[in-house]
């Protein structure tokens, strides 16, 4: 590792599949402090080759860790692997944990760049300065068999399945059994390079500028998460899960049922993370270095359903079934599928042909997914292909995840601005408009939104930048998190610094995006959600949304995000933001 630089390495892998040829890059320190790391950094290596098809050679995948990475910093042990999506055609960045992020930055790398693609099937295998890029005969094998095959505790491993083998465009990434970079069909990249697995050890240190300063700032963040009941409460995350706040969710009238028609699941009491809990005795699990601890496991060894998962594969398909929903999530698991994506396209496909599933039909749909059905190329595929794209219930064709945006205005919006599509972790506003952190807002207005959103995005691509969880942001601050950062690269920054950043790395993907010709009829919602009422009681009226309303949100979200009429960068923001490309 450099010695003239605290909390990154100071070296970037390249390695070509096609070639063979592995080369170290030596950013510059203003690029590290222009970009963090992680996601920001990723989509700065990205941004040449963004429009490039996903089966075209040249088109990178980008694995990297953020400067808290490795070091002592809570719930820094998080890294981001990103691409272009084959299934929206937009940029795609996950933010995944496991042991992958900090293996990687301990073996003397800030991050990945793979290109090209192999001949034969492979692997890449990293120790420390020791690369290699092995044959294997792991192809067509599942993930589970691969890590049997692989996984150590002194090891992170990263892997395909049979799903984005055989082409599924909702195919995942899975990492070191537990973990996922699920969304947006990643794990087809992998496949289109012939590259299996991703094995990672490392041994070194990560230097730290300022070790006292750096522990303080560990002990605000403790504090302040150890007085949080969603983190660490007695029903919160670290003893229940995620899907803690299924009963939650279903009381605000904002569970999605039957393909978003309804909103209210008359079973869920019966199906929530009590009654796992009872059924599955599951034990604590989580990221390296986390002590959240969000993450259960089975006693016999399968993950329990986050939240996303145990609705959309109860509520969202009208299956009341606990065990099937076990299945079907391990499946996806050992397949190497995103369980959001997979269970809203099942729901697709259950309202056109009106019929319900067995365990039996579930399962083998599933299966079929995986091994090159239809089904796999995601809903918004299906539907048009039925001429029924209308009932897919996806923003840039990635399906939303389990909140209904008829029931938190906010999310509507989120979900539309979103530079990868349906996704939720972009703003996040169900922290302010259900779970009331850091303030409550008023879940049924679009009255400030716009710029909540804007400063929600730029916060979140800092965290996953940095890296650190999302959820300790519950929380947490950036305040804290600026204390971190500064103790441990040694540069001094404010919350309002990193803002800064963040507002660059999130206009960054806009740009990439609008390249790939995306702009204001993307930022969109299914027109269901603005025809049709969600299911109303309990004091609570889920009213259609306003087109008007919400079209008035979007244009306000332009004007603070610095972007035309359109949806489309300005010049004079990227210039501002210091984006220009010479």
């Amino acid at each position: 590792m450099s010695k003239s630089i605290c909390g990154w390495t100071g070296k970037v892998l390249h390695i070509d599949l096609t070639t063979r040829e592995m080369a170290a890059q030596y950013p510059a320190r203003p690029v590290y402090e222009k970009y963090l790391g992680g996601k920001g950094l990723a989509g700065y290596y990205l941004r040449p080759y963004c429009t490039l098809e996903t089966e075209e050679p040249d088109l990178p995948i980008l694995v990297f860790a953020g400067p808290l990475t490795g070091t002592i910093a809570p719930t820094s042990g998080r890294g981001t692997i990103m691409s272009r999506s084959p299934l929206t055609g937009a940029i795609c960045d996950a933010s995944v944990g496991g042991k992958l992020p900090t293996q990687l930055k301990r073996a003397g790398w800030d991050g990945l760049i793979i290109t090209g693609s192999s001949d034969t099937p492979c692997g890449i295998e990293i120790e420390n300065d020791d690369i290699r890029i092995v044959e294997t005969d792991l192809w067509g094998e599942t993930c589970d068999k691969v890590f049997d095959q692989l996984d150590a505790k002194d090891r992170a491993v990263a892997t395909i399945g049979p799903a984005a083998e055989n082409g599924a465009r909702i195919a995942a990434i899975m990492v070191d059994r537990h973990h996922a970079a699920g969304r947006g069909g990643l794990g087809l990249v992998w496949a289109q390079k012939n590259l299996k697995y991703l094995s990672v050890k490392g041994t070194g240190k990560i230097r730290i500028h300022d070790k006292e300063a750096l522990k303080e700032a560990r002990e605000e963040i403790f504090r302040l998460t150890a007085a949080s009941p969603v983190l660490l409460g007695q029903h919160g995350f670290s003893c229940w899960g995620t899907g803690s706040v299924y009963d939650l969710m279903d009381s605000r009238r904002m569970m999605p049922t039957d393909n978003f028609r309804n909103t209210r699941f008359p079973q869920a009491s019966k199906l929530n993370a009590a009654a796992y809990q009872k059924a599955y005795t599951p034990r604590k699990h989580g990221c390296k270095g986390c002590h959240i601890l969000c993450k259960k496991i089975a006693q016999d060894g399968r993950s329990m359903p986050e939240f996303e998962t145990m609705s959309h594969f109860t509520a969202l398909i009208n299956n009341t079934d606990m065990d099937l929903v076990m299945q079907a999530g391990d499946l996806c698991n050992r397949l190497g599928m995103d369980t959001i994506s997979a269970g809203a396209t099942l729901a697709c496909y259950r309202e056109i042909t009106g019929e319900d599933f067995t365990p039996r039909t579930l399962i083998k749909a599933l299966y079929d997914m995986a091994e090159g059905g239809y089904l796999g190329q995601g809903s918004y595929d299906f539907d048009k292909s039925c001429e029924r794209p209308e009932l897919s219930m996806s923003v840039k064709g990635m399906e939303l995840p389990a909140y209904d945006p008829r029931g938190a205005y906010g999310m509507s919006l989120a979900y539309a601005m979103s530079t990868r599509g349906g996704c939720h972790l972009r703003a996040y506003p169900i922290s302010h408009e259900i779970l009331r952190k850091p303030v409550t807002t008023d879940r049924f207005s679009f009255s400030g939104k716009a710029r909540i959103i804007k400063i929600a995005e730029d916060q979140n691509a800092v965290v996953d930048s940095l890296t650190a969880c999302k959820f300790t942001f519950f929380a947490a601050s950036l305040e804290e998190y600026a204390k971190a950062f500064t103790a441990v690269t040694g540069t001094p920054s404010s919350a309002h610094d990193l803002l800064e950043i963040g507002e660059r790395i999130y206009y960054n993907e806009r740009i990439m995006n609008a390249e790939n010709g995306f702009e204001i009829c993307d930022d969109d919602l299914p027109p269901r959600f603005f025809t049709e009422p969600g299911t109303s009681g309990g004091g609570i009226e889920i009213k259609p949304l306003d087109r008007a309303e919400f079209e008035q949100a979007r244009a306000n979200y332009y004007k603070v995000r610095g972007l035309d009429k359109y949806g489309r960068p300005t010049k004079e923001t990227t210039k501002r933001l210091g984006l220009e490309v010479d």
